[in-house]
């Protein structure tokens, strides 16, 4: 048998079409990341309380 330069492409019809399925799934990730932040994180970037104290130390006198 001669070879006689001829391809055959045989295609699945899947194509790949994951761009749309891996974009929604960072899209869905961000938004997770962001409300854990909305309910959580508020108190860590913010842990330092205000404290107002009025503190009288009396040392006798020498």
């Amino acid at each position: 048998m001669a070879d006689d330069g001829k391809t055959t492409i045989v295609e699945t019809g899947n194509g790949g079409g994951g761009g749309g399925a891996i974009a929604l799934l960072a899209i869905a990730i961000i938004a997770i990341a962001v409300v854990l932040f909305l309910v959580f994180g508020q108190g860590l970037l913010s842990n330092s309380k205000t404290v107002d104290a009025n503190v009288k130390i009396d040392t006798p006198a020498k």
